[in-house]
């Protein structure tokens, strides 16, 4: 190509508007598949250097680079970065993915910020304000579709607004049309960018596919913005807090001495940094990653089918040869005369009204910006203990309800009494005989940090008696309901169930062979991690005619309370009604050389092994980093590695995962018989 030679400017703009002008492009084919409209890399080069825009071709392969990150153009199959190389590169026509919407008036990409109105303050207040004095969002000003957003996260402080920025873009324009008639095709259709639905969409896009991803409210689902990330940021914390001013015994038995009096839990600070981080980590799951970097056409939206084949959102149809659903679940309310009324007041839009009520689920936990004096859990389960330490170790006087008469239930008991005897010392207060929940109203008071007082009326089984506590922050933990109503999924022919979610096949196929699901709307599982495999396997099956299934995925879990509990594989309980003999093997910390140098000495590990070999049929652990811990017991089990031979896997010491070790030398001892020890006897006596 002949390229007259002209006077660049300087602005990288300028050059980009002019390389897509005369770069060459059409269609070419390699490997017998056919590449529409594209360009090649050395042939690109060719016309920086010919035509003045860069004196080498090292230099024009940098100004491609640069054009890539400005999303000018993409290879072909998103493999590589721009080379001088017989590589085919196309252009990305304006919003091909989706995009933030531009504000005429300044050119810039409209943001949270954008809607943020003054302090709404009252001068002739002769309080303080009863809420942190942050601006507020003028819901008047803000799209409809992302209203309900505004509704549900405060504050609206940089973090916050950041978050959102990345999660759910306000005014995000939907990608354009691929089709005459104004809708679009799509090899794959997610609806839900939670965790499952992410690493659906990523991977299948990854391997080529025409992938569209769905989203109402948050990008990363629960795991990112009300579950795994925030929860474990505040734990964080509160596990501080409680090594210099709750663990002050042991601190002294190490020789370090502090004044638990003098030490300050700045719980506004506390909830800053849980926002903080997880606004750090929210670039990964955000709009423009997956539009930008990953190749993915991104709609915010709420999605409906309209037939076997066919989803709308934002009054756009996109037909799809496969269709996953991973819409995730959402916490559910205890029957309780006066409990949702306060929960909707909770979440009032204009907290300078009154104050806010403070009845949350783990969807507006996060939300705090005042500590609670007091606090009640309805829940023992995983989300219930680990919040509920985690408060009680900041300051907060927590007391945790249930009916069940245990916590954690599925866990072994007496490992989850080692949980709650750790809990009960650090200061909860348990009461889990509870019959029925009767009612809780306002006192009428508010406490000195701005939260009113409430109220809360319970039956008890044992005593047949009322019980009234006084608190100003609950917290329902209480059960999670799959997301499967409102889609119309009835016009897809996919078959579900409000309690157990999508019915969907080993291979996670729904009634509609085309729809799969994926994480928390399907699954009894839900872990994070859960959803992430069972996300690679719906590739597989739904793109590649794979045979992937539900039931061969081993899915370890951990429950990070202080100490920690994780398990893999089947429960004794599980072995006894299945009628499998097995055998019990253990090691305990008090008996491991680095626990008793850290002082960490509860718990133990524990395995099931099948009665008459070592396979391992299922692992429990308790104590301190037993979430850590559990990754290689759960590798031994994936391979087939029995306990006998966990005994030769050399671990550095002193470890606490010596126990892994450990426990297969007391495997080993048990194949030492009677018989057994004559003969050795014998052969040492023999070479003496």
């Amino acid at each position: 190509m002949t390229v007259s030679t002209t006077d660049f400017d300087t602005d990288l703009n300028e050059i980009a508007t002019k390389f897509k002008r005369h770069v060459k492009v059409s269609d070419r084919t390699y490997r017998l598949k056919s590449y529409k409209q594209c360009f090649i890399g050395s042939e690109a080069v060719d016309y920086l250097v010919e035509s003045g825009a860069t004196l080498t071709r090292e230099d024009a392969v940098e100004i491609g680079k640069a054009f890539m990150e400005m999303r000018l153009f993409e290879h072909v199959c998103r493999d590589h970065e721009f080379k001088d190389e017989y590589l085919f590169y196309r252009f990305l026509e304006g919003n091909e993915r989706g995009s933030y919407k531009i504000d005429e008036q300044t050119g810039e990409s409209i943001k949270w910020s954008n809607f943020l109105g003054v302090d709404k303050v009252d001068p002739s207040a002769d309080h303080e304000s009863w809420q942190p004095k942050l601006p507020q969002p003028d819901l008047e000003k803000i799209n409809p579709k992302d209203r309900h957003v505004a509704k549900h996260v405060w504050p609206m402080d940089d973090y916050n607004t950041n978050l959102l920025n990345n999660v759910h873009p306000p005014e995000w324009q939907d990608p354009a049309s691929t089709n005459k008639d104004g809708s679009s095709s799509y090899d794959l259709v997610v609806i839900g960018a939670g965790a499952g639905g992410l690493v659906t969409a990523a991977g299948a896009a990854g391997v080529g596919a025409k992938v569209a991803i769905i989203e109402e409210n948050l990008l990363g689902g629960d795991c990112l913005n009300v579950g795994c990330v925030p929860s474990k940021a505040i734990i964080h914390s509160a596990n501080l807090a409680h090594t210099v001013k709750g663990d002050v015994k042991r601190l002294e038995e190490a020789g370090i001495f502090v004044d638990p009096n003098a030490v300050k839990v700045d719980f506004e600070k506390v909830m800053e940094r849980v926002r903080k981080i997880r606004t750090e980590i929210s670039h990964h799951d955000s709009a423009e990653r997956f539009s930008g970097e990953l190749g993915i056409q991104v709609y915010i939206g709420r999605a409906t089918f309209t037939s076997e084949k066919t989803i709308q959102v934002n009054g756009r149809t996109l037909h799809f040869k496969r269709a996953v659903i991973a819409t995730g679940g959402y916490p559910t309310l205890i029957p309780m005369d006066g409990l949702k009324e306060l929960h909707e007041k909770s979440t009032s839009v204009d907290p300078n009204d009154e104050p806010r009520p403070i009845v949350m689920t783990n969807e507006t936990f996060f939300n705090m910006t005042k500590q609670p004096k007091k606090m009640v859990v309805v829940g023992a389960g995983v989300i219930g203990l680990e919040l509920a330490q985690a408060m009680q170790r900041l300051g907060t006087d927590v007391t945790v309800l249930g009916r069940s008469g245990k916590v954690l239930p599925k866990e072994d008991q007496d490992m989850a009494e080692i949980v709650k005897q750790q809990m009960i010392s650090d200061g909860v207060t348990f009461l889990l005989d509870v019959a029925s929940y009767k009612n809780i109203e306002l006192t009428g008071k508010v406490l000195e940090n701005g939260y009113p007082e409430m109220k809360m009326t319970f039956l008890e089984k044992s005593q047949d008696k009322k019980v009234t506590l006084e608190f100003d922050a609950l917290l329902v933990a209480a059960g999670r309901r799959p997301n499967v109503t409102g889609m119309d999924l009835e016009l897809a022919k996919v078959d579900y169930d409000t309690k157990k979610g999508l019915l969907v096949n080993d291979k996670l196929q729904t009634t509609n062979p085309r729809v799969f699901g994926v994480g928390d709307c399907c699954s009894e599982f839900k872990f994070t991690h859960a959803a992430d495999f069972m996300a690679r396997t719906v590739i597989r099956n739904s793109l590649f005619f794979g045979k992937g299934k539900m039931s061969d995925l081993l899915i370890p879990y951990a429950t990070f309370t202080s100490p920690e509990i994780a398990s893999v594989g089947l429960y004794g309980k599980d072995l006894d009604e299945q009628g499998i003999e097995y055998r019990v093997f253990e090691k305990h910390f008090k008996d491991n050389d680095r626990a008793i140098c850290d002082d960490k000495r509860e718990g133990f590990i524990r395995f099931r092994v099948a009665a008459k070999k070592d396979t391992i049929l299922g692992c429990s652990i308790v104590g301190e980093g037993a979430g850590n811990m559990i990754g290689e017991v759960t590798l031994a089990m994936e391979s087939g590695t029995g306990l006998s031979a966990l005994a030769s896997v050399i671990h550095p010491y002193p470890t606490t995962s010596e126990v892994i070790r450990q426990s297969g030398d007391v495997y080993n001892k048990t194949k030492l018989t009677t018989t057994v020890k004559s003969l050795l006897r014998g052969i040492v006596q023999i070479q003496s």
